[in-house]
């Protein structure tokens, strides 16, 4: 998956393309391309330990953190701020459990 931001949008834009070849592709024809393709991923995903993320809202906040752990984080690149989150609730889970 691929996140993209609005302003980014554009650049994806191909107004002058011709989708009419690609409209007539039947099913069979997209499951021999994959077939056919060397670079294709196998379908077959054991999905048997996946985890389901809770996308609750989040709420924002400010607090003061340790210069070095912010510059480590947003080292990091995009998403550091989920990054951090996710080990605090890596924490917060742990205390819960040793109660």
């Amino acid at each position: 998956m691929v996140r993209i931001s609005f302003r980014d949008l554009h650049k994806l834009e191909t107004p002058d393309r011709d989708w009419s070849a690609f409209d007539a592709l039947t099913d069979e024809d997209i499951a021999k391309a994959v077939a056919d393709d060397p670079d294709a991923a196998p379908i077959d995903m054991d999905w048997s330990n996946a985890v389901i993320l809770d996308l609750s809202p989040k709420t924002a906040i400010s607090f003061r953190v340790d210069t070095d752990v912010y510059e480590f984080f947003k080292a990091k690149g995009k998403g550091f701020q989920t990054r951090m989150n996710a080990v605090l609730r890596a924490y917060v889970e742990h205390q819960r459990r040793l109660k």
